[in-house]
């Protein structure tokens, strides 16, 4: 009797793509579990947080879990040259300044300064204002300004939270002032799960959207984007 051969000879049937389990959805009580035990926040921090809250825009802030991750790059690349375009109360100004060492800076820019100065009262209660230098204005001028004063290249880690429609800007200019190795961090970059929805063509959304699609193919940096907060995108500059 003939042997038969093991698998059987032939075209193999098409196997799925395999693709990673899904993010898990955090619901209250595991949302809350991470609160808890996934972060740790300076008193300073939580008191901010909780007054940001309270304000009409207070939905802007950034989450915790995600200044809680940048303020861990800010750690694991030895940063002490952070740019923040778009400061809002200094909520995610307050969490990178912590993270840096005693001489290191925060150059924050917004247009608004009433928001800035909210935050300025707990920069100080936390003992880091001195690390923060706030600069008002539009966030492009202010950029522009900056590159103009030779600060290109001398940035480790640029935190982009603005206006979206500035967003491709901001990323161009953030890798000019940005040295090799350092990174550039998007947030709102799954903008609540529109920039998936192929029938919104808002255009934040279309913005978002081409971006990523861009930074993606962008030879320039390796990146990452996560489904953390509303979304963060970052690319490391080659």
């Amino acid at each position: 009797m003939s042997r038969r051969s093991w698998p059987p000879r032939g075209p193999s049937p098409p196997q799925p793509e395999l693709v990673s389990p899904r993010s898990l959805t955090l619901d209250e009580q595991l949302h809350a579990y991470l609160a808890r035990v996934g972060v740790r926040e300076h008193p300073a921090q939580r008191a901010l947080r909780l007054e940001t809250d309270r304000l009409a825009d207070g939905q802007m802030r950034s989450s915790l879990e995600q200044v809680q991750l940048l303020g861990l790059l800010i750690e694991l690349i030895g940063a002490s040259r952070v740019l923040e375009i778009g400061c809002f109360t200094g909520y995610g100004t307050l969490a990178m300044a912590l993270a840096l060492p005693p001489d290191g800076r925060v150059t924050t820019l917004d247009v608004n300064r009433d928001w800035a100065e909210i935050g300025r009262r707990w920069w100080r209660a936390a003992g880091v204002e001195e690390r923060i230098v706030f600069r008002e204005g539009p966030a492009l001028a202010s950029l522009d300004a900056l590159l103009a004063e030779g600060a290109a290249q001398s940035f480790d880690l640029a935190y982009v939270d603005a206006d979206k429609k500035g967003y491709p800007t901001y990323y161009e200019r953030a890798l000019a002032l940005l040295r090799p190795g350092g990174l550039v961090a998007l947030d709102n970059m799954l903008w609540h799960g529109a920039v998936a929805d192929a029938a919104d063509q808002s255009r934040q959304t279309r913005t978002l959207r081409d971006l990523t699609a861009a930074v993606h193919a962008d030879p320039r940096v390796s990146m990452c984007l996560l489904p953390i907060g509303d979304g963060l995108l970052l690319a490391r500059k080659r």
